[in-house]
């Protein structure tokens, strides 16, 4: 089941993000504390973003934040990947928008795949010096067509 996040769920939000984004990316794993993590998605996304879930029997599985034509979180539970979350998630997006931008990892290539089979184009690759985790980055754009 899709349905829009209240803030009330940021801990689970929060949650999700941690899990999955520590066992993508397990060389970054450590950069913030479960608070921290409750913090930004508080005072940062739930702010400014559209925030969507995906339930499977009342657990959030995944989740999507985007804004004004860019994603800026989209994250599937390990245990939930594979099994179209990340793509009905992302479908929410692109229903709210005829233009996406967002970046990942350059290492992040399970990510990459994933957005290059959905229509989203390389625009850019930095060597990320300006993101938090100072890991170089790539840069995806999806137009409607």
């Amino acid at each position: 089941m899709l349905r829009q996040l209240a803030l009330t769920e940021m801990g689970a939000t929060a949650q999700v993000h941690r899990i999955a984004f520590d066992q993508a990316m397990p060389w970054l794993v450590g950069l913030h504390t479960p608070e921290e993590d409750r913090w930004f998605y508080r005072e940062r996304i739930f702010s400014i973003c559209q925030v969507w879930g995906w339930f499977a029997d009342d657990v959030l599985s995944g989740i999507i934040a985007f804004r004004d034509g860019w994603v800026e979180q989209l994250y599937v539970l390990p245990v939930a990947q594979g099994r179209g979350v990340g793509t009905e998630l992302l479908d929410i997006a692109k229903g709210a928008s005829g233009r996406l931008e967002l970046w990942t990892f350059q290492r992040n290539m399970l990510a990459r795949r994933f957005y290059e089979a959905r229509g989203f184009m390389l625009t850019e690759e930095t060597d990320g010096a300006r993101n938090e985790e100072r890991e170089p980055d790539a840069r995806y754009l999806w137009t409607r067509q």
